[in-house]
């Protein structure tokens, strides 16, 4: 493959006079660098961990482990704000080590977790007890999203943030929703405590009543192609309304999950442009499908919310491009194959997906005419900057000095067609099994060790750190632990 053309300049240099003097842990040289301030040919220095210094081409590089990374983008480990690992509880479906293996296959080095698990996290014990289940087990960072308790709102306000910063509140039920704040003083009640605690609400904003009206006039879905009309985007937009009243009325701040249509797209934007603290995701799924593919496909695109129409997916690329959508999340939520072969009222919600977003994003940029460069900095904003900025992700998220050492390298111009031979997730399917892709990550360095290696199939040790929020030391915590060693079957990766 041709190397990538240089860029003209470069801001780079070494971190310090001795920063390319005293040997390095590894040394990724030769690649393109997606860094906050454009993207650039370089090398990036690592010592114990954390990223010492982006060298400019010609500069002198220190003694160390070597990892070629010509013709390859330079990412930082990305970032999946929106999984569902199912620990605990719901091991049948997904497990820890299974979901972090997809993640890093994926490009992503931190995830955060949804609390919609047997038992639901609720609370902070509830979390430091599933942080420990988790130790030991993870092959990437990770945080949590507590679950909001519509019968103790009052916990939102005295949450610690060393153990979570956000909480996710469902307003509409399906069937792995834990609790659903279906009563307007609830919900009220937890906007206003999370606004004295300090904490980001993540939403699944649907309403629940405007479901429960529809559905008193009509039966269940019989088709697939009659589930998108029996949960529409009516519900969505209505919710969405009310969180904008909630968040003027208190001041909280609220980050709203996988928007689905055109209409809550526009009001959250009017939202943010008047200066509320609201932002918004988008997933790979409704970049990647319409309310066709769910009709053609069935339960393997049967959503909550629904795949909708090809004009709201056209308005949601419009939001990634122009900057308008904070993060993009994959929403990974495996079933097991039986259970999605239920019939339509009965099969539940949701796709793996946390392996296939940043490449089936990378490729509908790339089919949208974006240019390279310009598409590696979507990625690197909306699953680096974004997410790590919103949640205060400490050192994640960036190629800068001083960042964690989490790195993704992307083969730009690979094509491949994803089978499920390639699906990591235990569930072992994937909504985009048949698709042409084009790029894919050939290596990912967790932690300043190489984590992946696509040419040899190989993995590290699951050794991936629970990360504090910004009031405790990571040591504090339980899980915690330094950046880990590369394993022996990896040592070949680098030279």
């Amino acid at each position: 493959m041709e190397p990538l053309k240089t860029s003209p300049s470069s801001p780079m240099s070494p971190s310090s006079p001795q920063g390319s003097a005293a040997e390095a842990d590894l040394v990724v040289e030769g690649g393109r660098l997606v860094t906050p301030e454009g993207v650039f040919e370089g090398g990036v220095v690592i010592r114990d961990g954390r990223i010492a210094a982006l060298v400019a081409p010609g500069d002198p590089l220190p003694a160390g482990p070597r990892l070629d990374a010509r013709g390859r983008y330079v990412l930082p480990g990305l970032i999946d704000s929106h999984v569902h690992f199912r620990t605990p509880g719901l091991e049948h479906k997904e497990t820890w080590e299974r979901g972090s293996r997809a993640a890093l296959a994926g490009g992503v080095t931190t995830v955060m977790d949804m609390p919609n698990t047997r038992p639901p996290s609720l609370d902070t014990a509830s979390l430091r007890a599933k942080a420990a289940l988790i130790a030991g087990r993870s092959y990437v960072d990770h945080r949590f999203h507590m679950g909001a308790d519509p019968d103790h709102p009052e916990v939102l306000a005295d949450l610690d943030p060393a153990v979570a910063t956000s909480a996710k509140a469902f307003m509409a039920g399906h069937h792995t929703a834990p609790v659903v704040f279906r009563e307007a003083h609830q919900l009220e009640a937890a906007f206003a405590a999370a606004a004295r605690g300090g904490v980001r609400l993540v939403l699944h904003a649907e309403d629940q009543h405007v479901f429960d009206l529809l559905d008193s006039r009509s039966g269940d879905p019989e088709s697939y192609g009659a589930y998108e009309p029996h949960r529409p985007r009516s519900g969505a937009i209505v919710a969405v309304a009310k969180v904008v009243h909630l968040v003027r009325t208190h001041g909280t701040k609220v980050h709203i999950l996988h928007v689905s249509s055109a209409e809550e797209t526009d009001l959250l934007v009017a939202a943010a442009a008047e200066g509320l603290p609201i932002s918004f995701e988008v997933t790979g799924h409704h970049l990647s499908f319409t309310d066709h593919d769910t009709a053609r496909r069935g339960p393997r695109t049967r959503l909550s919310p629904a795949i909708r129409a090809p004009r709201d997916r056209e308005r949601l690329w419009r939001a990634v491009l122009d900057g308008e959508a904070s993060t993009i999340g994959s929403d990974h939520a495996p079933h097991t194959v039986e259970e999605k072969n239920r019939p339509p009222a009965e099969a539940p919600p949701g796709l793996p997906g946390v392996q296939e977003l940043a490449i089936s994003v990378w490729t509908g940029l790339l089919a949208r005419g974006v240019e390279p460069d310009a598409a590696a900095s979507h990625l690197a904003r909306l699953m680096g900057t974004g997410p790590a900025d919103l949640f205060d992700l400490v050192g994640k998220g960036r190629l800068a000095v001083g960042a964690d050492a989490d790195l993704a390298l992307l083969d730009p111009a690979a094509r491949w067609q994803l089978s499920a031979g390639h699906v990591q997730s235990l569930c072992g399917w994937s909504a985009y099994e048949g698709w042409m892709f084009t790029g894919r990550f050939t290596t990912v360095v967790r932690g300043g060790r190489v984590a992946w290696d696509l040419a040899r199939g190989t993995m590290g040790e699951p050794l991936g750190r629970w990360l504090p929020g910004p009031a405790l030391p990571a040591a504090a915590l339980p899980g915690a632990q330094p950046p880990a060693m590369p394993s022996r079957e990896l040592e070949g990766a680098v030279r």
